[in-house]
């Protein structure tokens, strides 16, 4: 019997409530409460990932852990442990690779699987999601929930509209169907300015956005009008679809930020802290083979008043005390002394690839930098990212924040074969 043929099929595979989740299998007292991952219910920080029990009280991802508790005052407040995480993903990817070799991880909880072609092997994409399903909870003790479609964008909908825990696929050919009834906001990449545009316009629906002229749209939104109308139509159009799925993709920065609990005018602890910062922006630097050639420090003071300074070197880098160098002096030049910082952040951007620090360094020196850092990143990916740091960032330490795009993403990490001779 000969299989039918599908153009392309597309999964979108998300952890359902993965920070949660995870915390629940350490603990399993958790199970079926309100709980909120990302730090204490009187902290200045950010909700990272709620259960669904929180949710149903309003508490959602990015929103203020005090406006959580607010909402939701019995809520248990968890601090997280993103080496937790990193575990769990890189077990979510290793089942994943069993179904296609392209994944392409989205982010710690997510990812995309071509599974064109697959169908001798797997058999048809229903059959073969059920499957995915049954072995991801088999091995990892997590549920997730799967979209299946001709392009990423319908798998990615998909999915969210088959949580929790469930499988959905939208049959080729029926991608309008299926978007049409959806309000526009549910478009990946369509954010609330967009969305508040589009409803000025009257466009609600997706169905609403597909009823107008490509070339309108162009008119009024310029080339995310022709990505909107692609869209509309279930394409990989623009925006978060510009690659195939598998592709390596470079970030175009790396950054990290620190929002103190309260405000703070120590000098010592602000550039410890921005050593700290430093380093877990050179870690993953190493991490993707990149060297930096631009660093910024973002700066916001007590009031909200932000400011960023940037500087370009003449030799990019990834070592963390060459990065700090370059941020601290950027502090002390334009700090107002002894005031009251809320936020600190480092970037790195502007990069190139090879081994760019022979010009700054002697070649033994620079090797012995290069030993020291891989051997401070291996044990670092065994016993966390504060398992050691450089002294002048011990003081400034501070909880390794949990978020969506860690350092020791699965499938992101070609930096041992970058820095190979």
């Amino acid at each position: 019997m000969q299989m039918p043929h599908y153009p392309r099929t597309i999964f979108h595979v998300d952890m359902d409530a993965f920070f949660v989740s995870v915390e629940e299998l350490f603990d399993p007292s958790l199970k079926g409460k309100p709980v909120v991952v990302g730090g204490d219910r009187d902290e200045r920080g950010v909700v990272s990932a709620a259960s669904y029990a929180a949710r149903q009280f309003g508490v959602h991802s990015a929103m203020p852990l005090r406006t959580a508790a607010k909402l939701c005052p019995q809520a248990i407040f968890v601090d997280g442990h993103p080496e937790r995480y990193r575990e769990y993903s890189h077990k979510v990817h290793e089942v994943l690779e069993h179904f296609s070799p392209l994944v392409e991880m989205a982010s710690v909880d997510e990812a995309y699987l071509d599974m064109t072609g697959t169908e001798r092997l797997h058999g048809r994409p229903l059959k073969s999601a059920h499957r995915l399903h049954a072995e991801m909870k088999s091995v990892t003790q997590l549920n997730c929930s799967i979209g299946i479609g001709t392009s990423r964008l319908i798998a990615k909908v998909s999915s969210a509209k088959a949580k929790p825990n469930g499988v959905l696929w939208v049959l080729p050919g029926q991608e309008a169907k299926f978007l049409a009834p959806l309000a526009v906001g549910d478009i990946p990449g369509v954010g609330k300015v967009t969305e508040q545009k589009l409803h000025a316009m009257d466009i609600k629906k997706v169905g609403d956005l597909a009823r107008f002229d490509d070339r309108d749209l162009e008119d009024r939104f310029g080339k995310w009008g022709l990505a909107l109308a692609g869209k509309s139509r279930g394409e990989d159009a623009g925006g978060w679809f510009d690659n195939e799925v598998g592709d390596s993709v470079d970030a175009k920065s790396i950054s990290h930020e620190h929002t103190f609990n309260e405000d703070t005018g120590d000098a010592e602890r602000l550039l410890s802290t921005l050593m700290r910062l430093s380093e877990m922006v050179a870690r993953r630097l190493r991490e993707a083979g990149f060297f930096a050639r631009t660093i910024q420090l973002k700066l916001r003071y007590k009031d909200f008043t932000t400011l960023t300074r940037a500087h370009s070197l003449e030799h990019p880098t990834q070592m963390d005390n060459q990065i700090f160098e370059q941020i601290r002096n950027l502090f002390v030049a334009h700090w107002k002394k002894g005031a009251p910082v809320r936020l600190l952040g480092v970037q790195a951007s502007h990069f190139e690839r090879g081994s760019a620090q022979l010009d700054l360094l002697e070649p033994d020196q620079q090797q012995r930098w290069q030993n020291a850092l891989a051997a401070v990143d291996h044990l670092r990916d065994k016993f966390g990212e504060s398992a050691v740091g450089l002294a002048r960032g011990m003081k400034g330490g501070f909880r390794e924040r949990t978020h969506e795009n860690p350092v020791g993403l699965p499938g992101k990490m070609p930096a041992k074969d970058a820095n190979k001779d």
